[in-house]
């Protein structure tokens, strides 16, 4: 299988961080830091806040968000120990 259009990468991009965001600014009330970088055939797509952490992976929100990110063959990794800030990080292909 190859690659799927940029366009579409860069959707799933779009709602990592907007979901990210929303989640920081409903649940954290912290500000939250928003880094997208390209290294090679993989763009990174990283949102951090630090809130008090302990957001749920299996929540609607991420579940779906990992959903999505997955539909395009990349990965999501969300780190949230409790009293310890959200980061969440998408690796997605792209050309």
């Amino acid at each position: 299988m190859g690659q799927p259009p940029w366009p579409v990468i860069e959707t799933v991009a779009y709602f990592v961080v907007a979901e990210s965001l929303t989640n920081a600014a409903k649940h954290a009330g912290t500000p939250a830091t928003v880094v997208v970088s390209r290294d090679g055939e993989v763009l990174r797509v990283v949102v951090a806040d630090v809130g008090p952490g302990g957001a749920d992976p299996a929540g609607n929100g991420l579940s779906g968000l990992r959903s999505r990110v997955e539909a395009v063959d990349g990965t999501l990794t969300i780190d949230s120990p409790p009293g310890g800030g959200t980061t969440v990080t998408a690796e997605l292909p792209c050309e």
